[in-house]
């Protein structure tokens, strides 16, 4: 990482990495359910990741222990219970996945759904469902927040000219809300066919009664419906 000491930049090495549970969904109120990866990325010099799948975590974990800078490696608990497929290569003892760079999950022509962690598990549902109904989405999982692979993202806009982004947490201030920005900032922006639409939580501290907790958090038909706005199919 990069440090400004007397008005002279140095690059210094402080290979650490924090690993902890992130996000709502298994009964733990308010104290314990807030998506912090937002609050993470806003600060200069560290790498922040977020996986979904088995591959994700344990690629991105070996890379994150080796890197030279200060990494945060947020989980979210759910996921803990999924079963997910590992490649023969994943398997691997040598297997790593680089930092910074994205995964598409699912190929699509019609409309671009951002997310990570467990974002990342609503949008292929949501996709799924779309399938059905005519709509053919393309998934992108972030995996790392920072370093953002905006190029995956970009060139996806530019094909499907539509954007929906996930985030887990609160609404303000989010991934999300970055990414639009860098769509808007960039070529992209003059590729998109209709507006860009986000899925969050709700704005308010995690409920512990668990109709309350799913009722704050994104849904795939959340997804669903705002894939739709922003294609403007009813």
């Amino acid at each position: 990482m990069n440090i400004l000491i007397d008005a002279v930049i140095v690059e210094v090495s402080v290979p650490i990495v924090f690993r902890g549970a992130n996000g709502a969904g298994v009964g733990v109120a308010a104290q314990h359910s807030q998506d912090f990866v937002a609050w993470y990325t806003h600060c200069p010099g560290l790498k922040v990741i977020s996986p979904y799948s088995s591959e994700d975590a344990k690629g991105l974990l070996k890379a994150a222990i080796r890197d030279d800078n200060p990494v945060v490696f947020m989980e979210n608990e759910v996921l803990y219970s999924e079963v997910f497929p590992m490649s023969d290569e994943a398997m691997s003892p040598n297997f790593l996945l680089p930092i910074g760079v994205a995964k598409i999950e699912r190929l699509g022509k019609d409309a671009t759904i951002v997310a990570y962690s467990l974002g990342v598990k609503r949008a292929l549902e949501a996709a799924a469902q779309l399938k059905g109904q005519g709509i053919d989405a393309e998934v992108i999982n972030l995996r790392t927040l920072r370093p953002l692979d905006f190029e995956t993202i970009k060139k996806s806009v530019m094909k499907t000219h539509h954007l929906v982004t996930i985030d887990n947490g609160w609404p303000f201030g989010n991934i999300g809300a970055e990414v639009v920005a860098q769509v808007v900032e960039s070529e992209a922006f003059d590729y998109l066919d209709g507006p860009i639409e986000r899925v969050t939580g709700v704005d308010v501290p995690m409920p512990y009664a668990l109709p309350l907790e799913i009722a704050a958090q994104p849904s795939s038909s959340d997804v669903v419906k705002m894939v739709k706005k922003s294609m403007n199919i009813n």
